[in-house]
């Protein structure tokens, strides 16, 4: 035994003639690892002492009670130390990073430069101490988080951060750099977004918004509420918010159309020193419904379709055009509804049939932002009663041809 112990181990040897101290290293996937084994008189192996360099206890510490339990049932040392690289084997297949563990020095600056920083400004910090969480304040009071995910030669290597803003985070890094000064960058990223934020805030305060439900600090898109299946969608520049944005009117023709032909006919009054909100108050010459005003529940009218407000992420925002109807639909069910039909009628990637309410004709594009569910998948997302009353309540034929199509399928 004694023997094979050295044949497998070479670098690993008895420092005394009674072999109760062995000193050296086990080598495990090409790397040498540095430990130290204490004997009692008896070289019984339950009562030994085991110390580990840094790396490997770094790697062993979710199998401590694996390698006490080998130390309690080895026969011999020999034995002890195959059972043990046997583990370590797992562990460094289970744990790649665990092939460039960071040097004690590593932890030593990370403390100082979190010291630097601020515990206050200190969110959350990993067992690893490889990922840190800042805060960090802009001048309107508003919170912010930045996550930063050290690399193990830090700070010679550029830490990955990451937050939720609307632009890319670019930080400038240097070997010389500290966590500090990446506060500092961050803070300075924020105040450039502030006036972004301002424009935002105000359109979150002062109107209702239907999309998106809980607005991020990353989102930059806001869907606004101007009556009863009528909206519109801004999309806001980050870098210039004042400036006149993307615009999309949702809605029924016959009410989207004169607020089209003001947008277009009053563009020139836009006001880049004004606020979003008052300027599309003044091109569009409305007042839009507000908390103070209106309560939500007025606007979140459910799809006509699936009988509910929100499919996944998306709210009914396509109208029949009959003045008379004004039904909502999501745009997902409505081209799966259409295109179902038996009389439907397709042009390219356009399909046309009858409203399932007041059987005027309407078309709709094949959805492009996710793909459309399948017209078994609508008709299993609510119960055969309810698309039975949806044909009761329509009066139309149309829809009552597609009831009995339906039918005959279940």
């Amino acid at each position: 035994m004694e023997s094979l112990l050295i044949r497998d181990n070479p670098l690993l040897l008895p420092l005394n003639k009674k072999k109760t101290v062995y000193d050296g290293f086990i080598t495990v996937q090409e790397r040498d690892f540095r430990i130290r084994i204490l004997l009692p008189p008896d070289l019984q192996l339950k009562r030994a002492r085991l110390h580990c360099c840094w790396q490997l206890k770094h790697l062993l510490r979710e199998y401590e009670h694996i390698v006490k339990q080998r130390l309690q049932q080895s026969v011999d040392l020999g034995g002890f130390i195959l059972e043990l690289k046997t583990v370590l084997e797992v562990a460094l297949n289970r744990c790649p990073e665990g092939r460039s563990v960071p040097p004690p020095r590593y932890y030593s600056q990370l403390i100082s430069e979190m010291e630097t920083v601020g515990w206050d400004k200190m969110l959350f910090i990993d067992m690893d101490f490889q990922t840190l969480k800042l805060r960090a304040e802009d001048s309107s009071g508003r919170q912010h988080t930045l996550t930063v995910k050290l690399k193990s030669k830090h700070p010679a290597e550029a830490p990955d951060c990451s937050a939720d803003l609307p632009v890319p985070l670019t930080i400038t890094w240097t070997p010389q750099s500290t966590l500090e000064q990446l506060h500092s960058q961050f803070l300075l990223v924020l105040e450039s977004l502030t006036d972004f934020w301002d424009v935002l805030d105000e359109i979150d305060r002062k109107t209702w918004v239907l999309e998106p439900e809980k607005p991020s600090r990353s989102d930059t898109m806001r869907r606004i509420a101007i009556g009863n299946n009528v909206s519109i969608k801004v999309e806001v520049d980050p870098r210039h918010p004042k400036m006149l944005p993307e615009c999309c009117l949702l809605g029924a023709d016959h009410v989207v159309t004169p607020l089209r032909n003001k947008l277009n006919a009053n563009m020139h009054m836009w006001n880049p020193d004004s606020s979003i909100l008052n300027n599309l108050r003044d091109v569009l010459e409305i007042e839009f419904p507000s908390p103070a005003t209106h309560e939500k529940s007025s606007f979140n009218v459910e799809c006509g379709i699936c009988y509910s407000y929100r499919l996944e992420d998306a709210i009914p925002d396509q109208v029949c055009n009959d003045p008379r109807c004004g039904q909502p639909f999501h745009q997902a069910c409505l081209y799966e509804w259409l295109r179902a039909l038996p009389s439907s009628r397709q042009s390219f990637n356009l399909v046309f049939g009858e409203c399932p309410y007041c059987s005027k004709v309407c078309g709709r594009r094949q959805p492009t932002q996710r793909p459309g569910l399948s017209a078994a998948y609508i008709f299993s997302s609510y119960s055969y009663g309810s698309i039975h009353h949806l044909a009761l309540s329509s009066q139309s034929a149309f829809t009552r041809s597609l009831v009995a199509r339906t039918e005959s399928e279940f």
